[in-house]
């Protein structure tokens, strides 16, 4: 195995796979912990915050690293699965130093930390011996330039904080999945999660609180004006914004969908109708529909769309119309695996799988479950007693519903891993 390289800069390696010495993946790095001590003494990198399956957080001790890069982190395998917890001497790199305001001594220079970097001394200790340092923005550039300095020439990195932004830790949390970010989310000190979700852009917190456990969720909602609250509701899928107003106030979900647009708000509206346990409950309004004089290769350019999640790219549904639900009579779904084999100026209609029975709206949970296995769908269509489309359950929606409540926190709470 090759040496590990001398310095390793700690945002770099947030998301990267924690692997035992045959290689297999243990579970993620999310962040670096970090005992700053005094001014004086060089700060000493204690471990790693590693995620394991399940979303569990657990301690990682630098001991048991025996090599890093740019890729991947390789540890001894023998790891404890205890919940992390972190003490009152330690400081997260990536959670809690990533933008924190700072002074380089020589210059009188302030800016904010970008980076950290580490390394590992003859005592095979890893130290903190860099910082990058980020100058603010002069002119018509945003961003300053970024200077490494010896962490012994830097004022403020220990002390009280203030004025911390988020900056540089958007960044880290914008290459991650909406997963992986609402995870990291959701372990953030309260101020740093405040000043994460003012600075993230609309689509993307939208992204993030669909992963987030409810409580996160309402939290979060609840310290937004509800100008911007509706905004985030809006670029939301139609059932995890019902899912979420379903858990607010009576008076602040009627405000929020009031400033809502009237279509998106009329697609919530129409699932809070629904009991949560039902295939009505569950669905999303928004598949892919095609009319019948569609071609093949109209329903490939439809699912190619990127914003189209796989777990609906899948399928395309074939209706008379309207073609927006409830749409009119529903034909048949057709798999997209077998439009991949037919000419793409054949007609969809021509290849629906009309056998196949579309679920009521009121069909409960394990109905629907049952049906999803047997047919070995990743999404099924749900229809009124007029047989039009009301919309579809997605698998991954179904085992949302089915997975045990508080499931996404599962890792914070201390449940098995």
């Amino acid at each position: 195995m090759s040496t590990t390289p001398t310095r390793v800069f700690a945002a770099r390696l947030a998301g990267l796979p924690i692997l035992d010495p045959q290689g297999d993946h243990v579970g993620k790095v999310r962040d670096v912990v970090v005992a700053l001590g005094s001014g004086a003494r060089q700060p000493r990198i204690v471990g790693l915050v590693g995620e394991v399956f399940g979303r569990r957080r657990i301690f990682v001790p630098m001991t048991r690293v025996t090599h890093m890069d740019s890729a991947q982190v390789f540890t001894t395998g023998l790891l404890n699965m205890r919940r992390f917890e972190q003490r009152s001497t330690e400081t997260l790199v990536i959670g809690e130093m990533l933008d924190r305001p700072v002074v380089i001594k020589e210059s009188g220079l302030r800016g904010v930390v970008y980076d950290v970097g580490m390394e590992q001394g003859r005592t095979r200790d890893w130290t903190i011996s860099r910082i990058a340092v980020r100058e603010p923005g002069r002119g018509l550039r945003r961003h300053g330039q970024t200077q490494v300095v010896e962490w012994r020439d830097i004022d403020g990195l220990t002390g009280p904080e203030s004025d911390q932004g988020a900056t540089r830790l958007l960044e880290t949390l914008n290459q991650m999945r909406p997963a992986d970010a609402a995870s990291t989310l959701h372990d953030l000190p309260a101020a740093r999660r405040t000043a994460v979700v003012a600075a993230l852009d609309d689509e993307r917190l939208a992204d993030v609180l669909e992963e987030l456990p409810d409580e996160d969720q309402v939290e979060i909602l609840s310290y937004l004006a509800p100008e911007r609250a509706a905004d985030i509701l809006e670029e939301m899928s139609a059932d995890d914004a019902a899912d979420l107003i379903a858990d607010l106030p009576p008076e602040t979900a009627a405000r929020l969908l009031s400033l809502m647009e009237p279509d998106d708000a009329a697609d919530v509206r129409r699932l809070l109708t629904y009991d949560e346990q039902t295939a009505g409950g569950m669905m999303t309004p928004e598949p892919v529909i095609l009319p019948p004089d569609a071609t093949v290769a109209d329903a490939l350019a439809h699912v190619r769309r990127e914003e189209i999640p796989v777990s609906l790219a899948a399928q395309v549904y074939v209706c008379r119309p309207p073609l927006e639900t409830p749409t009119g009579r529903l034909l048949g779904m057709v798999h997209i695996q077998r439009l991949l084999r037919e000419p793409p100026s054949a007609l969809v209609a021509g290849f629906v799988d009309a056998e196949l029975a579309p679920i009521r709206a009121d069909a409960p949970m394990l109905d629907v479950a049952v049906h999803v296995a047997t047919y070995n769908l990743t999404a099924a269509p749900v229809v009124d007693d007029e047989g039009r489309l009301l919309g579809v359950v997605t698998v991954d929606d179904l085992l949302d519903h089915l997975l045990p409540e508080g499931w996404r926190d599962r890792g914070a709470a201390g449940g098995a891993a």
